[in-house]
């Protein structure tokens, strides 16, 4: 049966945000001036107008819309499920967190464990193209932490995202997608069934109303929620001009510590992290690095060792012989004083069981595994 009293301030919440006008600011205005939006709606034109814009005075004061009136439905049917909820700056499960960065979404749509938005956290981001070295970065780095009992933090897009949110799950922090959709849409449909999982195990997490598609101007604004939730950012793979570049701005102006890994000097991947390091984010090469910079957190587990990738002789010298920045096949096959042919079918193995990759334009390089 549901509550009547919290159905009727949920659709107040709901109405105000819906209002023509309204935006955290303005709404944070109104909130500071007249209390909770019943308090808002039962003010005068005069008292309204002499907050906001006579437009929105007369948009606040205007009858309930029918889309408006419909959305209400939808979304109070929707947190009535089991795991649902809608969070609003009143509400004391409202992340703490969130409340000291200078925009703080007037709701929050939550989908799966509420109790990881009052855990300690760490956001791990970086690019959707990223490399098969990166990708495997984001698992390590972010299962050894979420094993040390942090959540992760990122966005549910492809690439490092992916990563970081499966390393997460395989820890005791789980981890935390804060989505640039509604709650009820999964965005990009590649990802559902790890969306399902994250609603399953940990969290899910939306300012926007249901329904609501993936406009592009959503992503980059869902960034300092993603940062704002987090004591810090680790960037892995991030591109000159990339949105992760915005988060850790977004992180640094919020007080937030910025990690970030660097790469090869030849990869596009690599110059948004070295920028970032130059500007003063701190250069790590294992997750103990964020922890011991993190300071003292909530009790530890042991962590999981990796296990020593073995190998036939032949095969460690081709490794050895590789390293980690891109070389061409002509060059190594010097390296190893072997043919090309022989090279080839080394590589392909290794490529297959995940230690090598292969770059654009034909360049190889070898991928750490731990």
């Amino acid at each position: 049966m549901i509550d009547t009293d919290w159905a009727r301030d949920l659709a107040r919440w709901i109405r105000f945000e819906q209002t023509p006008g309204i935006g955290n600011e303005t709404g944070r205005k109104l909130l500071s001036a007249f209390g909770l939006p019943q308090q808002v709606f039962e003010a005068d034109f005069e008292a309204l107008a002499a907050v906001v814009p006579e437009r929105v005075a007369r948009a606040l004061l205007a009858p309930l819309s029918s889309d408006t009136r419909a959305l209400i439905d939808k979304t109070l049917d929707w947190a009535s499920l089991p795991g649902n909820r809608v969070l609003t700056l009143a509400d004391e499960d409202y992340p703490r967190q969130l409340l000291n960065i200078s925009d703080p979404p007037l709701l929050l749509y939550i989908k799966g464990r509420i109790d990881l938005l009052r855990a300690t956290s760490i956001a791990v981001v970086g690019s959707r193209n990223a490399t098969a070295q990166g990708v495997l970065n984001a698992e390590k780095f972010s299962e050894s932490l979420s094993r040390e009992c942090l959540t992760i933090v990122s966005g549910q897009a492809l690439g490092i995202d992916t990563a970081a949110h499966l390393g997460g799950l395989r820890g005791v922090g789980s981890t935390i997608a804060v989505i640039g959709t509604g709650a009820d849409t999964v965005y990009p449909a590649r990802n559902r069934a790890l969306a399902h999982q994250i609603a399953d195990q940990g969290c899910i997490v939306s300012e926007y109303a249901l329904g609501e598609g993936p406009l592009a101007s959503h992503f980059p604004r869902r960034n300092r929620i993603i940062s704002g939730l987090s004591r810090g950012v680790l960037v892995i793979e991030a591109a000159a001009q990339s949105g992760s570049l915005i988060t850790a701005r977004m992180a640094a102006e919020q007080g937030r510590d910025v990690f970030a890994i660097p790469g090869s000097i030849h990869s596009p991947l690599s110059k948004g992290c070295h920028l970032l390091i130059r500007q003063g984010a701190k250069l790590v090469d294992s997750a103990q690095h964020i922890l011991e910079e993190l300071g003292e957190l909530p009790s530890r587990l042991p962590a999981v060792k990796t296990p020593a990738v073995s190998g036939s002789a032949p095969e460690c010298m081709v490794l050895s012989a590789l390293g980690y920045d891109p070389v061409d096949m002509d060059t190594l096959a010097a390296r190893c004083e072997i043919g090309i042919a022989e090279l080839s079918a080394r590589l392909l193995t290794h490529e297959l069981d995940g230690l090598v990759e292969t770059l654009p334009g034909g360049m190889i390089r070898r991928v750490a595994t731990s």
